[in-house]
């Protein structure tokens, strides 16, 4: 049965009406938009009290929230420490995005010489879902659909391993994205990806690489500049506005798909 929390917040004492599973995605939900919009403090702990207390559920619900999160990887737990938002470091930012380069380089070579008008539909459709999420300032439809447009130009090729391993790499690029790009600069990407497909439709081999190369080291940019940008705030004052009184606001799903990166 669900338990009240030890402290209240003083958004009333009356928790919505919804399910078990509701209220575990509404947390979710609401965790994993902090965490794509960026408002999250990198390397911050997110203590299962405060939580409790934020949303108005219990600390049993908020650990299976976050053990959910961790296995996501989208938040890290260190034994005997806690969970904590990801704060990876300048180097660790560098190698990832130097994998993205090298690893693309080679899909757009094969798509080059292999692109059809169906995968270029495919592109093309995606692109146009890239820009209304844009033109709405929507940053974590944005980071999803910025990732999505990477995994498409691989899973083009068919190939379960190449697409396998993207998806290992976007787990990690995805992270560094939501804790360190600011959000004013996240939603460029789309003109960047849409030159790519440009560069592909025209069966310009080495015009696609050079653009993508560039795109990644904007990237590596844009988080260089959060990182330096990036100041810490409380947890209550980052999360307070999604709950309503007495529990957590209806999930929004959009951030509920696996996220990545540029």
């Amino acid at each position: 049965m669900e338990r009240a929390p030890a402290k209240s917040t003083g958004r009333g004492a009356a928790r919505a009406a919804a399910s078990g599973p509701e209220l575990d995605d509404s947390v979710h939900d609401a965790l994993s938009n902090a965490l794509f919009e960026g408002r999250l403090t990198p390397g911050g702990k997110l203590p299962e009290h405060r939580l409790a207390a934020i949303f108005g559920v219990s600390r049993e619900r908020i650990r299976k929230v976050l053990h959910r999160l961790v296995a996501e990887r989208r938040l890290e737990a260190i034994p005997q420490r806690g969970v904590f938002v990801p704060n990876p470091s300048r180097h660790e930012i560098r190698i990832v995005y130097e994998a993205h380069r090298v690893f693309e380089a080679g899909v757009l070579a094969q798509l080059a010489r292999t692109t059809d008008e169906a995968i270029l539909a495919r592109i093309d459709a995606h692109l146009a879902e890239e820009r209304a999420a844009a033109a709405r300032a929507d940053r974590a439809a944005s980071v999803r659909l910025s990732g999505q447009f990477h995994m498409l130009l691989v899973d083009s090729l068919g190939n379960a391993e190449l697409s396998r391993f993207l998806r290992e790499l976007l787990a990690r690029s995805s992270l560094m994205v939501s804790a360190f790009e600011p959000a004013r600069l996240s939603l460029c990407g789309v003109d960047e990806h849409s030159a790519i497909a440009e560069a592909l439709r025209s069966r310009d081999r080495d015009r696609a690489i050079a653009l993508s190369g560039e795109h990644f080291t904007h990237i590596e940019q844009r988080l260089a500049q959060g990182i330096v940008e990036r100041s810490e705030r409380e947890l209550e004052d980052v999360l307070a506005p999604v709950a309503f009184e007495g529990g957590v606001r209806k999930s929004r799903r959009k951030a509920r798909s696996g996220a990545a990166t540029g």
